[in-house]
């Protein structure tokens, strides 16, 4: 769920929680505005609990396997694996096997795994 519909739901649910059976609770309620505040609030506490444990929006996994062969030469990168810049995503990353990256020349880089830079 993306960070924006998760806040859009929690705002939502608390509105939901607080509007409503606030207003029908502070004016003296029968017996079916009671039950109805009550089943309001707890569907709205309901969405407020769901959209807390609902994963960010960039949760990926990422999967490598039997790779090599990548070369890089005069400032190029090489990498035979999984590339996450400044380690964005919150999933799992996994390289297996992995092998052969090559870097020649000044300001070239290879790796052969998972990069996080």
């Amino acid at each position: 769920m993306s960070q924006g519909r998760k806040i859009t739901v929690i705002v939502l649910a608390a509105a939901g929680v607080v509007s409503t059976p606030l207003i029908w609770l502070l004016d003296s309620p029968d017996a079916g505005q009671l039950a109805g505040a009550s089943i309001q609030a707890a569907v709205g506490i309901a969405a407020l609990v769901w959209a807390l444990f609902q994963p960010g929006g960039n949760h990926t996994d990422d999967t490598a396997v039997g790779t090599g062969r990548a070369r890089a030469s005069r400032g190029g990168t090489a990498i035979t694996g999984i590339r996450r810049p400044k380690g964005r995503g919150s999933g799992s990353a996994k390289a297996e096997n992995t092998g052969n990256a090559t870097a020649d020349g000044p300001d070239s880089s290879a790796v052969s795994g998972i990069d996080y830079s």
